[in-house]
Parts: structure tokens; sequence; C-alpha cells
């Protein structure tokens, strides 16, 4: 497996697809890579020699803000609008959905599994 940016991306997969197995690149980016790097697209990553690798992760490297950097990057931006207490802040420390989304039904990806609370009974009428 060919390591770039600390990640093991498959060599059976075309090349702009290995690429998407690292965090920050998705389809445009893996193209824009390929294209820089002078690699044929749809060579697969274990037909690349050492050379056309080193110059795949000498592009990433350079020009892109990947992996660890940018989980950083955005968990910092997350975390400035907690402290600062916006309203997606507040929506954040709530593990709530911040873009408007509805919460009295859906929204169970971003509240977990139902919790059953007890509802109120009603009073009987005699």
């Amino acid at each position: 497996m060919a390591r770039i940016s600390g990640v093991d991306v498959p060599d059976n997969k075309k090349a702009p697809y290995a690429l998407r197995y690292i965090y920050g690149i998705g389809a445009t980016r893996a193209r824009e890579i390929v294209d820089k790097a002078n690699i044929d697209p749809d060579q697969r990553i274990r037909d690349l020699s050492d050379a056309e690798l080193a110059r795949i992760r000498e592009v990433v490297d350079r020009d892109y803000l990947v992996e660890g950097d940018l989980r950083r990057v955005v968990r910092g931006n997350v975390q400035r609008l907690i402290d600062i207490n916006c309203y997606r802040g507040q929506r954040h420390r709530r593990n709530l959905p911040m873009r408007g989304q509805r919460t009295r039904t859906n929204a169970r990806t971003r509240r977990g599994a139902k919790k059953t609370v007890a509802g109120r009974r009603r009073a009987v009428k005699r």
C-alpha cells in the first residue's frame, strides 16, 4: 500500500479514486492533484513508480491542507463559534443541527438514538 500524508491509500484503485481516502481530498481535488503531478488518471496506484508517488506526495504536501492539520483547523473554527456563544456555537454545544433543519422529528443522525421520556398523564373525565 502507498502511504500519502500518513494515510494508506488502496493499491487496486485508480489514482483519483485512491486519493479520496485522504481527509480533505474529494473528487475535484483528486483530479487536480493527478493533473499537477502529470500522472495518467487511469493508472492504478500499484502501477505507479516511486518517482510518480513522490510527485503526488509533494503536490499534496505543498498545495493542500489535509488530514491532521485540516482537522485541527476545522475543530478550531467550531471551538471559536462555541466560545463566542453565537447561535451556531450553541447548537454545536447542544449537539443539535445548526443549519435550520427541524428537530421535532428526524435529526436522528445529529441527536443520536431515541430516548423515551414519560409523558404527562391526562386527567380522566368522570
